[in-house]
């Protein structure tokens, strides 16, 4: 049975869009939930698929939107919403990458993914009193851009076009076009020529 919501609240996926908070008192965070619940029951067989038809299908119907048939996706893949996730074409995502895309994904055009790959658009406040509230940010990655193996990509971070991160770091700042970054946290290691 769905709850009702305040008629002049507006509604908690527009709010996200935003980059608007979520309370954890919000009247609506159980549709978070129920909405992941529903993302779920179309990665279990995504994930458990071996024809990349179907895998680029079923995200299809994850994300809301045609994935190109130039994109690969090898399976594993973790999305906890999906609908707030845009995959441009000949996208490379390798195998076990986690997505928390409630804030907002966008990866382009050319881009590669290695293996453990997260991009996480959302977070906590850091105060313990707000903890279980939500605050979201999105993460764009720009055009021909190469994300290392077990790299995490923080919420509101844009990766540069031509860009590079290297494998395991942790990026939590911009990255401006044509460079390479690498460590805990990122930091320019030297620009691409």
């Amino acid at each position: 049975m769905e709850k009702s919501k305040s008629t002049n609240q507006e509604d908690i996926f527009e709010r996200l869009k935003r980059e608007k908070g979520i309370l954890s008192n919000d009247s609506e965070a159980y549709r978070l939930r129920e909405a992941s619940f529903a993302t779920k029951a179309l990665l279990v067989p995504m994930n458990n698929s071996t024809d990349p038809t179907e895998i680029r299908n079923l995200l299809s119907q994850i994300t809301g939107s045609i994935i190109d048939e130039t994109t690969t996706v090898f399976t594993p893949l973790y999305v906890n919403y999906g609908k707030n996730t845009i995959i441009g074409k000949n996208v490379f995502i390798n195998f076990d990458c986690v997505f928390l895309d409630l804030g907002g994904i966008t990866i382009e055009d050319n881009v590669l993914i290695a293996p453990k790959v997260s991009l996480l658009t959302e977070g906590h406040p850091v105060q313990p009193q707000n903890r279980q509230s939500l605050t979201v940010a999105p993460i764009r990655v720009k055009k021909n851009v190469w994300i290392g193996a077990n790299a995490t990509i923080l919420p509101g971070v844009t990766i540069g076009e031509n860009a590079v991160v290297a494998a395991g770091s942790i990026v939590n700042k911009d990255v401006p076009d044509n460079t390479i970054v690498g460590g805990i946290p990122a930091k320019i290691i030297k620009t691409i020529e």
